[in-house]
């Protein structure tokens, strides 16, 4: 798949852990997706600004979908499965 057809869903500031608890969740949800983090601010262990924001990117196809479910999840609207 080219980086064309890849979208931003979602860009955090410091990105880290919340950016792998969505991940994750848009993983589970059989959504592909792909961290883009500023190579310098990670190997310095910059923690603020514009160089430690991580981008979620998913396919063009799956945009949408990976919207209305961060939404459901920032809203408290998912439930953990029994």
């Amino acid at each position: 798949m080219s980086t064309a057809e890849w979208q931003v869903v979602a860009t955090l500031p410091g990105g880290g852990i919340e950016a792998e608890i969505l991940r994750g969740l848009l993983e589970a949800n059989e959504i592909p997706v792909v961290l883009s983090q500023e190579g310098a601010a990670r190997a310095i262990g910059l923690g603020v600004g514009p160089l430690a924001e991580t981008q979620l990117l998913v396919p063009k196809a799956r945009l949408e979908e990976a919207l209305d479910l961060l939404r459901a999840y920032r809203a408290g609207e998912l439930e953990i499965p029994e």
